[in-house]
């Protein structure tokens, strides 16, 4: 595992421990679906089905976490959730689907600064 895997898969672990702790239920972490690609994380929140995206940037890095979800990526992880529903058979849940941003800044010092933005597309 090189430096960016190992620090996207440190931000994956700490945005999960907020999604738990603030009561979602993870179903599934680095969810592919063959050549459209993955989901960092799929959850529930009541009876809304989460697909999130996680971004972790070290401070000052090349641009903030929270920019990441351009319209073009929107489409691809809408895509990814139709595909999450068909490979599991489920129908789209009463809450719908909701995308979501996890956005973590390591600092030089201190604790990981996370932001999570519900419904960014």
């Amino acid at each position: 595992m090189n430096k960016t895997q190992a620090l996207g898969r440190y931000g994956e672990e700490l945005a999960t421990r907020r999604l738990t702790a603030t009561g979602m239920y993870i179903l599934a972490r680095n969810w592919r679906c063959g050549r459209t690609g993955e989901i960092d994380i799929v959850a529930r929140d009541g009876d809304t089905l989460v697909i999130c995206e996680v971004k972790t940037r070290r401070h000052g890095g090349y641009e903030d976490p929270m920019a990441a979800v351009t319209p073009r990526k929107a489409e691809r992880l809408r895509r990814l959730a139709a595909c999450w529903l068909d490979r599991h058979d489920t129908p789209a849940p009463h809450g719908g689907i909701r995308i979501d941003l996890i956005g973590i800044v390591l600092p030089h010092r201190g604790a990981p600064v996370l932001t999570h933005a519900q419904g960014v597309a």
